[in-house]
């Protein structure tokens, strides 16, 4: 687990004979940081507690899910992992400080705190196994109380994640069921939720949304009696009133940037820098293009070397991520690897949100689970639904749409030049391709495929995931993104992990990996 030790200097040794007086500002100022903080309102951490929650597009995780790839070393690579990945200890001490302040309060005050608090640390929880398997859950964060927590098994993770989202929606319906009536009894001061601005209604959809996102992770393990897997998912379902979930993009869990404290990742500020050294990825874009799907024109620029029009989709054309970067520098070059959109993502300070738990993936969700036979309903609705709600964050909609692409030879820039291009959204979902073919396998495949579309540049590493999950999409593997023709399935543990919690740790890597912390095995979740 992380733990942050103290480093003191001292220059002299006067310090340690020094009057009581002296001894006092000593202790003041010395703070065990193995401790969770005391004597702060818990509104006051709930922010810091949101914003690790967060991961911005642009990064390791973008090119994990194959959306962008790097064509100039100086930027990085596209190389997967291969060390140890970060945990959220931190963060869930400042969980743990927030139930304990608020424990300090009136039950109006302290509520809302306790029933988040019951989702941050499923959500963290949650987030950290994903990345390695089996850690410290039950006895954790308990600071100097227990400083080598044992681990739980991933299966206990989840069953025990599970059962805290139960808890935070029965605490949040009641809560707004009183709200309801009295008008906001129960509440946060908006200023302190950077998401919902308060709003407990919205935060109990994301933690059912959320729920519905641990339920399709648990999907190769439907024979496990305890977990229940299509039972809770039905009866997620199946009662709306005690489950609400949410309806429309208006309740996505989501970044938004105000172009002065939060600046999207690509913008005017770095054009210069990396508008040319990032293209897209074929996994990503070539698939849009193959669909007809309008989305390729918002997010890419032609690849005009090619010699098609424009606005063909054969102009749009991704970078193998498995591709050498200089075999990838002088296609780019050559004008025949599509760019990324230049005019979409770089023309403002604040360009998109950036999704955390998204309606289009919910969507999507439940239109697997009902594809798989967990419950009854209408698959084919919730994966219209989700495309729908994509197109329409991409600005895409039925009939005339205006597409503006940067004229320019690979750096140098000449002018802009827009489009109208016309979009039938019957005629792109009467494709074959795109049409719900029922529930079955292909089926499954396409509605697969469209929520790791709606995953570009968002929801952090949740396109791997389900590729790791359901080889959908084929992910491109060669050199220039792996180290021996293999894409790692996890994350080795941190390293202060091994050295602070040597025994649980070994003890963990022996009953999970036979004892290697290996990044090319699979973890119980996806055997």
């Amino acid at each position: 687990m992380k733990m942050k030790l103290l480093k003191l200097t001292i220059t002299s040794l006067v310090l340690l004979v020094s009057i009581s007086g002296c001894k006092k500002e000593f202790d003041k100022d010395v703070v065990n940081r193995n401790l969770p903080i005391t004597g702060i309102s818990p509104s006051l951490l709930l922010p810091n507690i949101e914003a690790d929650m967060f991961v911005s597009p642009f990064g390791d995780e973008e090119k994990a899910g194959q959306f962008t790839a790097i064509n100039y070393t100086y930027y990085g690579s596209n190389q997967y992992w291969t060390g140890s990945a970060g945990f959220n200890y931190t963060t869930l001490n400042n969980v743990v400080a927030m139930e304990t302040e608020a424990g300090k309060l009136s039950a109006t005050l302290s509520k809302p705190y306790l029933a988040l608090a019951k989702f941050f640390r499923a959500y963290y929880f949650i987030n950290m196994s994903l990345k390695v398997g089996d850690v410290p859950m039950t006895d954790a964060l308990q600071g100097l109380k227990n400083p080598t927590p044992a681990y739980d098994s991933q299966k206990q993770i989840f069953i025990n994640s599970l059962a805290l989202l139960e808890s935070a929606n029965t605490d949040l319906g009641q809560m707004n069921s009183v709200n309801a009536l009295t008008s906001g009894t129960y509440s946060i001061p908006a200023i302190y939720d950077t998401y919902f601005a308060g709003d407990l209604t919205k935060w109990q959809k994301v933690v059912n949304a959320f729920r519905l996102r641990m339920l399709i992770a648990l999907s190769k393990k439907t024979s496990e009696t305890d977990l229940n897997i299509a039972g809770q998912f039905a009866a997620i379902l199946s009662n709306p009133t005690k489950y609400p979930l949410m309806t429309s993009m208006s309740d996505n869990l989501q970044h938004v940037y105000d172009g002065v404290f939060s600046i999207y990742p690509n913008s005017p500020r770095n054009y210069g820098n990396d508008a040319t050294r990032d293209n897209m990825a074929a996994t990503y874009l070539n698939t849009l293009a193959s669909l007809k799907d309008l989305r390729a024109l918002e997010v890419a620029e032609p690849a005009r070397g090619l010699g098609f029009a424009d606005t063909s989709y054969s102009s749009f054309v991704g970078g193998a991520s498995g591709q050498a970067l200089s075999a990838m520098a002088q296609l780019v070059q050559q004008q025949k690897i599509s760019l990324i959109g230049r005019h979409r993502y770089y023309e403002t300070l604040t360009g998109e949100n950036t999704f955390i738990i998204s309606y289009p993936e919910m969507c999507f969700n439940i239109a697997e689970g009902i594809n798989r036979g967990w419950a009854t309903g209408d698959a084919e609705g919730w994966y219209k639904n989700g495309i729908n709600a994509d197109l329409g964050f991409y600005g895409v909609k039925d009939g005339a749409n205006s597409i503006t692409f940067q004229k320019s030879y690979f750096g140098i820039l000449y002018d802009d030049i827009t489009y109208t291009v016309h979009f039938s959204y019957n005629g792109y979902y009467n494709q074959p391709t795109v049409k719900y073919a029922g529930n079955n396998t292909a089926g499954l495949n396409q509605i697969l495929t469209q929520k790791y579309l709606a995953f570009a540049r968002n929801s952090g590493l949740e396109a791997y995931y389900q590729w790791r999950r359901t080889g959908v999409p084929a992910f491109d593997i060669g050199p220039g993104n792996t180290v021996n023709g293999k894409i790692p399935l996890r994350y080795q543990y941190p390293i202060n992990e091994r050295s602070a919690n040597s025994k649980n740790y070994n003890a963990a890597v022996t009953s999970q990996y036979g004892g290697s912390d290996d990044i090319y095995q699979a973890m119980w979740l996806i055997k």
